[in-house]
């Protein structure tokens, strides 16, 4: 959303009902009109004070104080030209009589993108030896805007938003979207209400051949006659975290709806074409103050969102972004703040993780930018530190307040809410490019449906991703009940051993080695099939890695190992031969040798573990049992495998 934003900016003003002192005139014509001016003001006319204020000046030009509230009523009349002229005209009649006009019109002239006059003006203030010391912050926190907003427009970012047309957006409003790893469905929040009422709801628009369809009310127990809004979705759209909010002051939810604050996070899962009841997050997020703008990392295990103090005065609420953790028992961790340098003494929001779980998008106030909210990007770095966050530059942001940003998982497409002119509403959804330099980490993922090999039903079944290296567990979820659908992110930068698994039946394995961006191959959509435990059924173990001509198994394939380990742990029934398999490279006897090492290799490791010696046998098979073509790297690669049978 972007709002033109006038006092958020320096908490610099006079209260114009409080008529000062005059001492500049003892022309009686002008003080009366300047009386008349502060008898309009206080009864709430300021188009009348203005047309006395001007009289006032007509009469005495050197009067300083008509001066001075004629540009404050016009600062708040949003009319920043005529106010920053007015407060020019105090300057140059007596530079030393109110040291704050050099400051009043600094922000004036910020505020109409004036820059270099503005940049001026505040350090001018700044120079100035007897000033009120309580406005040193917000000057500081002023120039140092200036200076930053002077480079910006020097060095433009590349910006051409493109609506995203009548099907997405309409006469209402349309804010806060959130989009599948896939960009196949958006999410998004849309105020139904008119001028008297808000009424928020969540809207889904799904997309065929590129074209996104007619939105749609989401379906299922969610949208309500109260306000539902802010959604945010795990990766693979079945899970959402979304922002209630009391009405009017009534707390009156519902046993499902009950909230701890004036505003709380709830979450909901979706089941076939609908969404559960929701509920709330719980104490650990959520407290007496205000909770809302969740953002879910991509499995869904990872919550930031913005709390604010609901507790003070507008102008003196803090409001940052916290993180909690789901652990192992379902619950979210008690929520932490951000540490610097994400978060300021000034307000963050609209905060967003990208599903490369690392680079984080906010808008904030604190941070040097055009102003009000500009829209940051940090990066979380391997020791648990952030990046110092980096402005999205120019003319994404710009003086107006910038916030409501979504990322696509790709990468590529940001999108955002605005009510610029051509749109179908006051504010809709657009899409632009996302610059180069403000990209997040490429991330690329693996769709699929999870079947019984024989019969072909849909299996719901659990599959996790882990890092071959650290061996973290970097995404554990299921396939959807029913439909047996799943779709998991693999950002790069990393190895990943992918398991998909469910009692009663082989595991599968899977191996993505991304650990170069150029290595992030396009989406991947895949059918598993799990087979049965059953006699002569067999498993190729796709994370098993030897040397090249070598049988010392890499510490990468413990990973895999370990899995095997578990399976046969949990199945202590069952006995296997681990098989050895090569390609056509070398001679036969080599390769026959080379197997029948590797095979040993592994079942050396499960009797380590502590696996009877008497469930294992292994045997290498050499080159003989292909199952691809010798004649392509590709197929050989296939070749060289790692296998077990159930015996």
């Amino acid at each position: 959303m972007r709002f033109i934003f006038s006092s958020v900016l320096l908490l610099i003003s006079i209260t114009v009902f409080a008529q000062p002192r005059v001492v500049t005139t003892t022309n009686k014509k002008a003080i009366k009109h300047f009386e008349q001016a502060m008898q309009d003001l206080r009864e709430g006319k300021r188009d009348f004070a203005v047309d006395a204020l001007n009289k006032a000046v007509e009469q005495d030009e050197n009067f300083i104080e008509a001066l001075i509230v004629r540009g404050d009523v016009y600062a708040e009349l949003l009319d920043y030209e005529a106010a920053s002229q007015s407060y020019e005209e105090v300057i140059a009649r007596n530079p030393d009589f109110y040291a704050e006009a050099y400051l009043k019109a600094a922000k004036n002239r910020f505020l109409m993108e004036d820059y270099e006059t503005a940049d001026v003006h505040v350090n001018d203030y700044l120079a100035v030896g007897k000033r009120n010391p309580k406005f040193d912050a917000p000057a500081k926190y002023l120039a140092k805007n200036t200076a930053f907003a002077l480079q910006a427009i020097k060095k433009p970012v590349p910006f051409d938003p493109i609506n995203l047309g009548p099907e997405v957006n309409s006469k209402y409003s349309e804010y806060y979207p959130c989009l599948t790893a896939d960009d196949q469905t958006i999410f998004f929040t849309r105020n139904v209400g008119n001028e008297r009422a808000v009424q928020e709801d969540f809207y889904v628009a799904d997309k065929d051949n590129d074209q996104w369809q007619k939105a749609y009310p989401i379906p299922g127990h969610i949208n309500t006659n109260r306000n539902e809004g802010a959604p945010t979705i795990t990766s693979n759209g079945n899970f959402m975290v979304f922002t209630i909010c009391e009405l009017y002051g009534d707390r009156d939810y519902g046993a499902d709806r009950e909230g701890y604050g004036s505003c709380d996070l709830f979450m909901s899962f979706r089941q076939g074409d609908s969404w559960t009841k929701p509920y709330n997050v719980g104490p650990e997020v959520n407290t007496s103050n205000w909770e809302t703008q969740p953002s879910l990392s991509g499995d869904g295990r990872t919550l930031y969102f913005i709390r604010g103090d609901r507790n003070k005065p507008q102008a003196e609420r803090r409001q940052n972004i916290y993180v909690s953790h789901l652990q192992d028992n379902g619950y979210f961790s008690v929520a932490k703040p951000l540490p610097a340098p994400v978060n300021t003494e000034g307000k963050e929001s609209s905060v967003m993780i990208h599903p490369d779980g690392r680079t984080l998008y906010f808008a904030s106030t604190g941070h040097p930018g055009f102003g009000g909210e500009d829209l940051f990007m940090t990066q979380l770095q391997p020791d648990g530190t952030w990046l110092e966050p980096k402005n999205l530059g120019y003319p994404i942001n710009t003086v107006n307040n910038e916030n409501s940003l979504m990322v696509s998982a790709k990468g590529d497409v940001a999108y955002f809410a605005s009510n610029r002119e051509g749109g179908y509403g006051f504010l809709d959804l657009y899409k632009f490019k996302l610059p180069k330099e403000i990209k997040p980490n490429p991330v690329t993922y693996t769709k699929g449906v999870v079947v019984d090999a024989e019969t072909g039903e849909k299996l719901q079944a659990i599959f996790k991703l882990d890092d071959v290296i650290s061996k973290e567990t970097v995404v554990m979820q299921q396939s959807e009940k029913g439909t047996g659908e799943f779709l998991v992110i693999l950002p790069t930068g990393k190895e990943y051993a992918l398991s998909i698994e469910k009692e009663g039946y082989l595991f599968y394995s899977d191996n993505f080695e991304l650990t170069e961006p150029s290595n992030a191959t396009e989406p991947q959509e895949i059918e598993v099939k799990l087979t049965p435990i059953k006699s002569g059924k067999t498993v190729v173990l796709k994370n098993i890695f030897f040397e090249t001509n070598k049988f010392d198994l890499k510490q990468k394939s413990e990973v895999e190992l370990d899995k095997l380990f578990t399976f046969l742990t949990n199945n202590s029934t069952l006995n296997i031969e681990i098989g050895g398999h090569t390609d056509n490279v070398g001679s036969t006897e080599d390769n026959q040798l080379l197997s029948q090492n590797r095979a040993k290799s592994v079942a050396d490791y499960l009797i380590s573990k502590g696996i009877d010696a008497a469930r294992l046998s292994y045997k290498g098979y050499g080159e003989s049992m292909p199952i691809a073509t010798n004649d392509t790297e590709e197929g050989r690669a296939q070749n060289r495998r790692t296998e077990f049978k159930i015996l």
